[in-house]
């Protein structure tokens, strides 16, 4: 039987990814109560707030205790319209999830983009909590990423800070332009190469037979010629993307998020190609795996709130590690 947490020091953090919807409760000092996932809804709005609203309110009642809840998502809160956007979760584009959420759970929700609490999560007590400026990459569905300069993370006054999967693949070669089309209406973009439907996608046009990014990483791990080739391409085009990062913000640590984070070949190979596409004598940028693996994002999210203050309403104050508390 758990033990009862104080209702103060309850933190959940919900992961709302393209495939699954990760849940995940921490005691006041971090320590991990109860983590749990489910299928997501994909295409059913309703269904996944529906969804994420059992999810919570199961972990609350397997606790017996009511906490705080912070929302990663795969795109961000516009702060013109309040309703989501950016999302390659479209059918989350448009909507007011953090007033939706909070009408199921009877209480405020703060949500805040996946690739930032994924970020904040490692820059905070993980892989990089030395560092003094980590971009944290998000790898999986989509492409995304998150900074955090000395602790803090970096939100713009549009709230698209890190999306560099939306910029065109840099440096990029005849049969890769106008590149593939793009749900957000452009061709080309690095999230087309980088996301794991989109290197399953391009290993397929190039004669392929395997149907995942997974499949075609495990097949290259054993030796297979063309998987093998696909996943040397794959490192090139990452280290091109990357490297105009690195161009751009020049950052201690660059962790690495999302499904094709568990690639161990791209460890090996990323600080060796980066060097061709860096403006820099010596590369000095780690590359580095997520110390709380795929679980990192949702960490992120229970940050969204700090325990042991309160608001007017008797919610938790928002977490110094988010620029401005503007988590929504």
């Amino acid at each position: 039987m758990h033990q009862k947490p104080n209702l103060r020091r309850l933190r959940i953090g919900l992961d709302l990814g393209g495939t699954k919807i990760e849940a995940l409760a921490l005691a006041d000092e971090g320590r991990e109560l109860i983590r749990r996932r489910v299928a997501t809804p994909q295409g059913d709005y309703h269904g996944t707030v529906i969804r994420a609203a059992e999810l919570i309110l199961g972990i609350e009642a397997e606790l017996r205790t009511r906490g705080t809840v912070g929302v990663g998502i795969p795109g961000t809160l516009s702060r013109a319209s309040g309703v989501v956007k950016n999302a390659n979760s479209v059918w989350l584009n448009g909507r007011a999830l953090d007033r939706d959420l909070a009408d199921a759970l009877g209480r405020p929700v703060r949500v805040q983009n996946d690739a930032n609490c994924f970020a904040v999560s490692e820059a905070t007590d993980g892989v990089a909590r030395d560092a003094g400026i980590v971009f944290g990459v998000i790898l999986g569905t989509g492409v995304g990423g998150g900074l955090v300069i000395n602790g803090r993370v970096v939100d713009g006054p549009m709230g698209v800070t890190g999306e560099w999967g939306h910029n065109p693949l840099p440096a990029a070669r005849d049969d890769e332009r106008p590149g593939p089309e793009c749900y957000c209406g452009r061709r080309g973009c690095i999230e087309t190469f980088l996301s794991g439907p989109g290197m399953a996608r391009r290993f397929g046009e190039a004669g392929g037979t395997l149907d995942t990014a997974v499949e075609i990483a495990d097949a290259a791990a054993n030796g297979d010629v063309r998987a093998t080739a696909h996943m040397e391409l794959y490192a090139d085009r990452l280290a091109r993307g990357l490297g105009s990062v690195i161009n751009i913000i020049d950052p201690d640590a660059i962790v690495l998020g999302g499904g094709l984070s568990r690639v161990a070949i791209l460890y090996d190979r990323l600080p060796i190609l980066l060097r061709r596409y860096v403006f820099t004598d010596r590369l000095d940028t780690r590359i580095v795996p997520p110390m709380h693996g795929d679980s990192s994002g949702v960490r992120g999210a229970a940050w969204l709130w700090e325990p042991g203050s309160s608001d007017d309403t008797g919610a938790a104050l928002p977490s110094a590690a988010w620029n401005s508390g503007e988590a929504t």
